[in-house]
């Protein structure tokens, strides 16, 4: 019997990566979906009463294009939604939530780890541009949460795993506290995709991801998804998507489309190498700490143990070698397999070295990140023992007298 490809919702993950979306091309057969490089779509006979700000249907890519949509009912059923917007970027589809969602004299209450550009809009621009009031709070302590929140208060938004000191949310707890007070929660899972954690599952009213990460996987590709119900994605479609022109491309989004479909796969050897890494880190006497949700003495690990249900701790570290911010930069150099660069979830390792200068949010930092600085390692795909014995062999040369 061949699986209802209709009916995403009686699939598995792994096969709605495969079939999620997936329209056969009625022209040539093709099996997979083209590439369809429009501007714009074939009007009806009489276009008289159509709504030309539609994002419904395909009249022009600004508001919605075919393999925009196609991408779009893929994440939507593999994260558990009901509807999804794709934007260009991951910031460009958190801005929708925020867009959306709040207006002038509104108060937010934010993560105090939190993606940088978050930081900055909530720290500076919106509430300079907009009068938006922001309470940055930690989002493992559920008390200040509660008091955090204002007469005024719209919206908690919080990231699954904090970027970059791997500070776990308690997604459960925070959705209890938001329908409490009757306000939403947004969450920044990009360091926890599906089939990893479904932060919907666990309460959350909308689920942002980067797709430039996970879950296009190979560092081609620049996107962003917001997902949750249809009435939720339907004010951000018709607000932020259509009138702020942050669309996604045809060609990123076929290729994040294609990218997708071993999410499933790629996500397993992700968090298994992680575990090994982090473990051999923590145990080298050479590295001043380790902050990975795996590792016991991880401040959030019981939480992490309970909120992720076994499946893993993510494939983000921070750690730093013992020494002043030379040593680590002398450290990076010496790494053959792992690259120095930017942006988390490819194919590849990679590894950047922040120092411990003040950055937005950082007061909020552990006191060791501020000491020595950090080293932020995003685990590809490479075997483990490759990684290990990079990061052992650049070490050595390091500290040789």
């Amino acid at each position: 019997m061949r699986p209802d490809k209709e009916n995403l919702a009686t699939l598995g993950v792994s096969s709605q990566a495969v079939h999620g979306g997936n329209v056969m091309d009625v022209t040539t057969g093709a099996v997979r979906t083209p590439l369809v490089m429009a501007n714009s779509y074939r009007l009806p006979d009489d276009p008289e009463d159509m709504d030309w700000s539609s994002p419904d249907g395909l009249v022009y890519t600004r508001n919605a294009g075919h393999n925009q949509v196609c991408l779009e009912r893929k994440l939507a059923a593999i994260e558990g939604g009901e509807a999804a917007a794709a934007f260009a970027t991951g910031v460009a589809a958190l801005h929708s939530v925020f867009f959306t969602f709040l207006k002038s004299g509104d108060h937010i209450v934010v993560g105090d780890v939190t993606y940088e550009a978050v930081w900055r809009l909530f720290a500076e621009l919106l509430p300079e541009r907009y009068g938006i009031q922001a309470s940055f709070v930690n989002m493992g302590d559920l008390e200040a949460v509660r008091k955090a929140i204002k007469p005024n208060t719209k919206l908690i938004h919080t990231e699954s795993i904090g970027n970059p000191t791997t500070k776990v949310a308690d997604i459960e707890g925070l959705a209890g506290i938001a329908k409490e007070h009757g306000i939403l929660l947004s969450v920044d899972a990009t360091f926890t995709p599906p089939p990893f954690f479904h932060a919907l599952s666990k309460g959350a009213d909308l689920v942002v991801h980067s797709l430039t990460k996970y879950i296009n996987g190979h560092g081609d590709a620049m996107g962003g998804i917001v997902i949750g119900s249809k009435e939720l994605i339907g004010r951000i479609k018709h607000d932020a998507l259509v009138d702020l022109g942050a669309v996604i491309s045809p060609f990123n989004a076929w290729l994040i489309m294609r990218g997708s479909v071993t999410l499933p796969l790629r996500i397993r050897q992700h968090l298994a190498t992680a575990e090994k890494v982090a473990t051999y880190l923590d145990s080298d006497d050479r590295i001043a700490y380790v902050y990975y949700p795996g590792l016991p003495s991880h401040p959030q690990h019981e939480l992490a143990r309970r909120q992720f249900e076994g499946k893993g701790f993510g494939a983000v570290m921070a750690f730093a070698i013992k020494g002043c911010s030379d040593v680590q930069n002398r450290f990076v150099a010496k790494l053959k397999v792992i690259t120095s660069a930017v942006s988390i979830g490819h194919d590849e390792s990679l590894i950047v070295h922040v120092g411990p200068e003040a950055r937005g949010g950082s007061e909020h930092y552990p006191k060791e990140f501020l000491e020595y600085g950090h080293l932020r390692l995003s685990i590809g795909l490479e075997d483990a023992d490759d990684l290990i014995k990079d990061i052992s062999a650049a070490l050595d040369e390091t500290f040789r007298k």
